[in-house]
């Protein structure tokens, strides 16, 4: 390269560095960073891609993006305090489905936000699929056998969740329902407390988003009975896919994770936050860590990702109706 191309070449990468701070200064003009509430106390497999999320989107946008973990409520306080907040642009939520579609049906009088009013959907995050395992001295070695167990004697076999209400408590509710089958549900705050009861043979199964369940069943700690996709997964290649049993026959359920913002968040905030977070999660390193803990990368516009929440919201309020489920 001669020093006249390289002059040009350092002077046009510059210059599009400059453009692209700038475009993100006329968007957040405040020298102050971005806030990340993740709804969650830190160190789960949540946390964990919200870190990574945060860190990605700071670097392309220019602008620091910090997270703020805000656990409690089953998720409900920090989802809360993001509808709550500034629609400044200068705080995020990272949404769950449970607090973020599931919970204000689950317990109306307490939780103090309807997404739909008080969040703006920004961009799918990733989906991920759940693992029901059984506990070590579990005498089933399959979730066929389970149900044929859970047929012989109903409300006997238990199974962990890590909160009434949550997406991995309606899963095995519909679960239940197209089995034809009735298991004792013992609910936990939180995940960690169900694993280790689950791995201390104080429960016989547990069901997990698969970020937490993967490394359990790929260690041998506990026994992979299922995992809720159309196709196993390839971390869990000898786990089967809940739709290959003739009783659940197609089944198929995912959790997800969003980005959200405060209700009256800028327009151009949102575009800008989707365009980015696209381009985040196309990333090669991105794509690695997912694919580590069985998690696809979302897709698409802002748009999109409000009408795909809205539509879990409606479907999630009729299981809870019709299984009754209260907190």
């Amino acid at each position: 390269m001669t020093a006249t191309l390289r002059r040009a070449f350092l002077v046009s990468a510059l210059a599009l560095g400059c453009a692209a701070t700038a475009q993100a200064q006329s968007v957040w003009p405040h020298a102050k960073p971005i806030r990340l509430i993740v709804p969650f106390t830190a160190g789960g497999s949540t946390d964990g891609i919200a870190r990574l999320v945060a860190q990605k989107l700071g670097e392309r946008l220019g602008q620091s993006v910090i997270v703020d973990n805000v656990g409690g409520g089953g998720g409900t306080i920090g989802t809360y305090r993001a509808a709550q907040a500034e629609p400044d642009g200068y705080t995020l939520l990272l949404g769950v489905d449970s607090p973020a579609a599931i919970a204000q049906y689950v317990n109306p009088q307490s939780v103090k936000y309807d997404t739909a009013r008080d969040l703006v959907a920004i961009g799918l995050i990733a989906t991920q699929p759940m693992v029901i395992m059984g506990r070590p001295g579990l005498p089933a070695d399959s979730f066929a056998k389970v149900l044929e167990m859970a047929r012989a004697q109903p409300d006997t076999l238990t199974y962990a969740t890590s909160g009434i209400g949550t997406v991995l408590h309606l899963a095995m509710e519909i679960i239940q329902q197209q089995a034809q089958v009735r298991l004792r549900h013992v609910p936990y705050r939180g995940g960690a407390q169900a694993t280790t009861d689950l791995l201390g043979n104080q429960v016989d199964l547990a069901i997990l988003a698969s970020g937490s369940a993967v490394p359990l069943v790929a260690a041998k700690k506990v026994k992979g009975l299922a995992v809720t996709t159309a196709q196993r997964l390839p971390t869990l290649p000898d786990v089967p896919a809940i739709g290959e049993l003739p009783a659940l026959k197609g089944m198929a359920m995912t959790a997800w994770i969003g980005l959200f913002a405060p209700a009256r968040t800028p327009a151009s905030v949102v575009a800008r936050l989707n365009s980015e977070l696209n381009q985040v999660l196309q990333l090669p390193e991105v794509k690695t860590k997912f694919a580590e803990q069985s998690v696809a990368p979302g897709t698409g516009s802002a748009a999109q990702f409000g009408d795909f929440v809205k539509k879990e919201q409606a479907r999630y309020q009729r299981i809870v109706k019709d299984a009754n489920i209260k907190e």
